[in-house]
């Protein structure tokens, strides 16, 4: 599908972006294993998310939708899962698949998961290693690619250094440990998003989270408790509307309900560095998560560096900001960031190329990118998506400021996290 975006000046309005992906995600596997009944709102009802779900009722547990994002999870225990009979399609979305191997591992039954062709192609050997030293029997295709085989059976708890700071590795472990007896210490390199581990402590499992160290206490048997939880708005997807409302020439735009969990808001802090003027309105705490109103007005950018302890923070959002880059003062450089070649695509090729084809000069490197700015762009072309929804959407902000607007192919992928995404940006420029 094409998708055409002219250019626009003014970005103004009051908008709302979908619930936070990452904890959606989280919220229906953990309330499928907590011992009764839990209420979900502001779900996010995309496609990956929507995987999880169908997994989740494959698994034999009813979620029953009561309204926009509105559901309730009946959940079973920690041993109420059933085997599907069938393969559990992940589709697109690498969360579920890396989450749920980690919960399926310890499961007294066999499971297959699989996924789209870009899923397919992205590396999980990275969650079989650690959950074959906790005794999973886990089977992939060459190089650790889905479909994954998994014969649950009982696992032993380990300590355990993750290579990368990853939140998906450390949820696999962590799921995967819940049915574990004794201590179980995972070390990060860097602060990765801590959405699994908040939840964990809320539903009443005994959980240290220490500075670079996340404890799972010793217990014969661990339950968690049903809860209710209302989703914030994504960071990752307000990414996007506030990169707009910063590069337009004119208007305000205030984005609502937004989480500013401090392991997601390093993009906020980059911004801040680049001189971008956005404020925070109405901080509040939402079932546990910091959340705010988030005014953007047009701002005259400066280039920085982005790398070292944020790029694990903002990892989704580099996208992005390497379109903020172009139309800042001065040079951006970003680096340390070698995870986002293995992302829904390799998202330093895919961006190289796709600006290269569009004139502006960046250099690539093996962990980032170089761009100076700020850069003329012509547009009037068609440009790739590569199957990835924040490419595809990280493309549309840089049409806004093309001089003939940009066509984007493959743009159906946004609807994996962003499902009103073209409407939201009619919206503002309307």
């Amino acid at each position: 599908m094409v998708f055409k975006v002219n250019p626009a000046d003014k970005i103004s309005g009051e908008i709302r972006v979908p619930g936070d992906k990452s904890i959606s995600h989280r919220s229906l596997i953990l309330a499928s294993i907590a011992a009764g009944e839990s209420k979900i709102e502001g779900l996010l009802e995309a496609e990956d998310c929507l995987s999880t779900m169908g997994i989740m009722r494959d698994l034999g547990i009813k979620i029953t939708k009561g309204g926009a994002g509105k559901y309730t999870v009946q959940g079973k225990g920690l041993d109420g899962l059933e085997e599907a009979d069938d393969v559990l399609d992940c589709g697109n979305s690498g969360t579920s698949m890396r989450l749920l191997a980690g919960l399926l591992a310890s499961q007294d039954f066999y499971s297959v998961l699989t996924g789209d062709h870009s899923l397919r192609k992205r590396p999980m050997q990275r969650i079989i290693g650690p959950l074959s030293k906790m005794g999973a029997k886990i089977w992939s295709r060459r190089d650790g690619l889905a479909p994954l085989s998994i014969k649950g059976q009982p696992l032993e708890a380990m300590e355990y250094k993750l290579p990368v700071a990853s939140a998906q590795l450390k949820s696999s472990i962590l799921l995967a440990a819940l049915k574990t007896e004794a201590e179980t210490v995972i070390i990060e390199p860097a602060v990765s998003r801590d959405h699994t581990e908040r939840m964990l402590k809320g539903a009443g499992i005994d959980l240290e989270i220490l500075e670079d160290r996340i404890i799972l206490k010793q217990a014969a048997e661990r339950k968690l408790n049903p809860f209710e939880i209302n989703v914030p708005g994504d960071i990752s997807s307000a990414a996007f509307f506030i990169a707009a409302g910063l590069l337009a020439a004119e208007g305000e735009l205030l984005i609502k309900n937004v989480g500013i969990n401090q392991t997601r808001s390093g993009f906020l802090e980059v911004i801040k560095a680049m001189n971008g003027k956005i404020e925070l309105l109405n901080k509040r705490d939402q079932g546990g998560e910091p959340t705010a109103d988030i005014l953007v007005k047009p701002s005259d950018l400066k280039g920085t560096e982005v790398s070292g302890e944020v790029i694990p923070r903002l990892i989704d959002e580099i996208p992005i900001i390497s379109v903020l880059a172009v139309f800042a003062e001065g040079k951006t450089v970003i680096k340390d960031a070698e995870e986002l070649r293995v992302k829904e695509t390799d998202r330093i090729k895919a961006v190289v190329t796709e600006f290269e084809r569009l004139g502006i000069e960046i250099t690539e490197n093996e962990d980032g990118m170089e761009i100076s700015g700020p850069q003329p762009v012509e547009g009037g072309i068609e440009v790739e998506s590569y199957h990835d929804h924040r490419i595809a959407m990280s493309l549309a902000v840089l049409a806004l400021n093309s001089k003939r607007g940009i066509t984007i192919n493959g743009s159906e992928i946004i609807a994996t996290s962003f499902p009103n995404f073209k409407e939201l940006l009619k919206e503002v420029i309307g």
